[in-house]
């Protein structure tokens, strides 16, 4: 009797959704593996595009992992760290961005029957992570580094990891040009950890191929006003000077207010004016540069005084290219025209402006600091150079985490199976339960190249049991035997030139097992209500509107009473 009567206990707020148990664990699973399925077949050469057209009108075709996953509208709470590994893988190494999610997917996938069966997740939690950390040691074991390798050969090697990248995406056609422009681009900068020192202009018209790169800088003509066709447009071995201040006449502020007792002072009230900018455009000259660039405006008087001294000049010069201009030809960047000496100007053997497309562009080539460079792309649809720009963005980054890392691994599905085959047979080394969930991860590794085959059109199930195969040679001579794309059997992906940086690789398996141990590792869901004075207000809202706003009308304070 004195159980009944016990109270009742409320500790969330009314109308709050709880889910928990293995109900709600299996429908995080079931998420992961429907966001997964979205991008599945955008991995590799074969991989086909995705157009999303979002609420805006805006229209992408792409087959970029990372950018499909932000411009999808994921509201799933565990979907939603399928997004963040994706983003942190771009933003980390630039590619794998697919394999990513892929792998995740698929490690949740292979643990769901074990969880079905009332397996404790924490059981699988723990054994996935000593899978995932030797995985990560055995491809570390089969990196092969390029280092102590001469410029030609390392330019050459690096080219191979920037054609694997380039495959898979839209100008996978024009791999073999536009990987050695990535890899020029890369080295131009050095040790420069700035990726905008890297710049990427894009220009409508045109085919692939008419794309260029420019050892220094080169952006688009801005706005300029009268004079500036008298200018000249070609310059050798000029001396540039930088500023970050407006070149023009000022006009006075609306309500200023000047008294004079004698007219004629108004006159030198006028030339003052005029000798503050005359003097300003004086000191320019006299630096000795004959190129002139500020992220401010320069009007039309500055333009035609320049002009006459044969000065080119350019105003309103967008931050980013102003300080690349900096970087690249040792100048800089100017708040005053005072006391300006030959070390802040900067210099280049040749600048000129050049007509690409439509477009004019001022370009400055041979810079003696040489940290950045400049691609121009042209193509013919403007999403066709969107997608180009993402895919050679994912290229530099190759390039930057090979030079950096300086190990690189092979593609093709290749090390998955390697992987894959080194951890059936340590687990078999396991009593207990833990080799069966180690097998789980090893058999979830195999998705990357089944999924190739399934992209390409090939019998995965044949070309999956010739790897398998292949790796499991005693000698280990089968060790980087992939997926041959071009003839739909296996070939040997290293000696084929498919690489990607072993960092790639590494940051894809440590994120994916991170991921899935996270999702496993949840076992309630807590959805709070909408708090009671958002709906209030918003019901008041409403209720006004429908009634013309006179809800919100009444007597002010000090209304006569009727």
């Amino acid at each position: 009797m004195a159980t009944m009567l016990q109270p009742q206990i409320i500790l969330l707020k009314e109308g709050t959704d709880t889910s928990q148990g293995k109900p709600q664990l299996l429908s995080n699973i079931n998420a992961c593996t429907a966001v997964a399925d979205v991008v599945r077949s955008t991995l590799g050469p074969r991989g086909m595009d995705k157009l999303i057209h979002d609420e805006k009108g805006n229209t992408t075709i792409s087959n970029d992992g990372a950018t499909i996953m932000k411009l999808l509208d994921i509201i799933h709470p565990a979907a939603k760290i399928l997004v963040d590994i994706a983003k942190s893988q771009d933003s980390e190494v630039g590619d794998g961005t697919t394999t990513v999610v892929l792998l995740a997917a698929e490690f949740l996938k292979e643990a769901k029957p074990f969880i079905e069966d009332g397996v404790h997740p924490q059981n699988l939690i723990r054994s996935y992570r000593t899978a995932g950390h030797l995985a990560i040691e055995k491809v570390k074991e089969l990196a092969v580094s390029i280092e102590g390798k001469s410029l030609e050969e390392k330019k050459s090697l690096l080219a191979k990891c920037a054609a694997t990248s380039l495959s898979s995406k839209l100008i996978g056609g024009e791999k073999d040009f536009f990987a050695s422009m990535v890899v020029d681009a890369v080295l131009a900068i050095g040790n420069d950890d700035r990726l905008n020192m890297i710049g990427i202009k894009k220009v409508p018209g045109g085919n692939m191929r008419d794309s260029f790169l420019v050892n220094g800088v080169a952006f688009k003509k801005t706005f300029s006003y009268a004079g500036f066709e008298q200018q000249p447009k070609k310059f050798v071995n000029p001396k540039i000077l930088l500023l970050n201040i407006e070149l023009e006449l000022k006009s006075e502020k609306e309500n200023a207010e000047i008294r004079l007792s004698d007219p004629s002072q108004y006159q030198s009230i006028v030339d003052a004016e005029w000798n503050i900018i005359y003097d300003k455009l004086d000191k320019c000259v006299k630096s000795g540069a004959k190129i002139i660039l500020s992220r401010l405006a320069i009007g039309d008087l500055a333009t035609q005084y320049f002009a006459d001294r044969d000065v080119f000049c350019a105003g309103r010069v967008t931050e980013e290219d102003l300080h690349r201009v900096a970087a690249a030809t040792g100048g800089t960047i100017q708040t005053t025209v005072n006391n300006v000496i030959d070390e802040v100007l900067g210099s280049c053997e040749i600048f000129e402006e050049k007509q690409v497309g439509n477009e004019r562009f001022n370009i400055f080539s041979g810079c003696p600091s040489g940290q950045t460079a400049t691609i121009v792309l042209r193509g013919g649809a403007d999403q066709f150079i969107e997608e180009a720009e993402r895919s050679l963005h994912d290229a530099i980054m190759i390039v930057r985490r090979a030079v950096k890392n300086s190990t690189v691994v092979a593609g093709g599905g290749a090390i998955d199976m390697e992987i894959s085959r080194y951890l059936r047979q340590h687990a078999r080394t396991i009593a207990g339960k833990s080799q069966l969930f180690i097998n789980s991860y090893a058999k979830a590794l195999e998705i990357i190249p089944r999924q190739l085959c399934d992209n390409a059109g090939f019998d995965a199930t044949d070309v999956l049991n010739k790897l398998r195969q292949k790796h499991a040679l005693p000698s280990g001579e089968g060790a980087l035997y992939g997926v041959d794309i071009n003839t739909g059997g296996i070939a040997d992906s290293f000696a084929n030139f498919v690489w990607e940086p072993a960092v790639v690789k590494i940051n894809a398996i440590n994120a994916a097992t991170e991921a899935a141990c996270l999702i496993l590792s949840v076992d309630e869901t807590v959805k709070n209500p909408k708090s009671e004075s958002a709906q209030g207000d918003a019901a008041a809202s409403a209720m006004g509107r429908g009634r013309g706003g006179a809800a919100f009308r009444g007597r002010g304070r000090g209304m006569r009473r009727r």
